[in-house]
């Protein structure tokens, strides 16, 4: 989970960056009693393996980096398949899940990674880019890392869905039993704004729509329909459709020397 965090930035984005670093060591505390794989819904559960999927697509035998690696839940699936996954985060408590892990991880900012250029095949990046003031910036230094003829995979909170709607106009969800989500920024970015943030040399050759038909997360406790709905959401996710996942991902191919 990563803020943003400008190389000689100044004492305003310090302070955002730390009062995001503590929201995010709040979090990690609790983070993996609703992200568990053995959710008994299976809601998170399905994120992450649609999420893992898309990685695995472009980064089995591979390189690849993930920007804001929390605890570890996907890099850990990620590393199963790719040559050499590593990880960063802003937060100390997460990177410690992560660790117990046994994963190659960092402390870091997505926008100022500290990584040479061209180091990875893949650089992917998932519920994080929503929470970056300066998102250019941050897709600019994950096309940065990535080898010429690679792929960044960014992740955007998309309005045009059902989980947008839930966010708009629902209350803010529970991090503990003092903080609610609100404590952090949070944006939102129709499928059309990101050709006007991604940076030059990168060009958009997939997208993959994740929580496309959910329209809450406890309808997947409701046995049969949680098949249908998993179902539905695995068949949509790379069609048309796509363009209202709540979660939407965009394969950025970046140009070859």
């Amino acid at each position: 989970m990563v803020q943003n965090a400008k190389n000689g930035g100044n004492a305003s984005d310090k302070r955002s960056l730390e009062a995001t670093r503590a929201y995010y060591d709040e979090f990690s505390r609790g983070y993996e009693r609703v992200r568990r794989p053995n959710d008994p819904s299976g809601y998170h559960a399905m994120l992450d393996d649609l999420q893992v999927d898309i990685v695995d697509r472009y980064g089995r035998g591979r390189e690849v980096l993930e920007c804001g690696c929390g605890t570890g839940l996907l890099l850990e699936r990620i590393a199963q398949a790719a040559r050499v996954a590593k990880g960063i985060d802003l937060s100390p408590g997460m990177l410690e899940h992560a660790r117990a892990r046994g994963l190659d991880v960092r402390e870091g900012s997505v926008t100022a990674l500290p990584f040479d250029d061209a180091s990875f095949d893949v650089t992917c990046s998932f519920k994080v880019l929503a929470h970056v003031p300066d998102i250019g910036r941050a897709l600019s230094e994950m096309a940065r890392v990535t080898r010429p003829g690679g792929v960044v995979i960014a992740e955007f909170y998309n309005p045009l869905s059902f989980r947008g709607l839930a966010k708009r106009f629902g209350p803010a969800g529970k991090i503990s039993e003092s903080t609610r989500e609100s404590a952090v920024y949070t944006r939102l970015d129709a499928p059309w704004i990101i050709p006007r943030v991604m940076p030059a040399g990168v060009k958009i050759e997939a997208v993959r729509g994740v929580r496309i038909v959910t329209p809450a997360a406890f309808v997947h406790r409701i046995p049969g329909v949680r098949q249908v709905i998993q179902r539905l959401e695995w068949t949509l996710a790379d069609t048309r459709a796509a363009f209202f996942g709540g979660f939407y991902v965009a394969v950025l191919r970046k140009n070859a020397a």
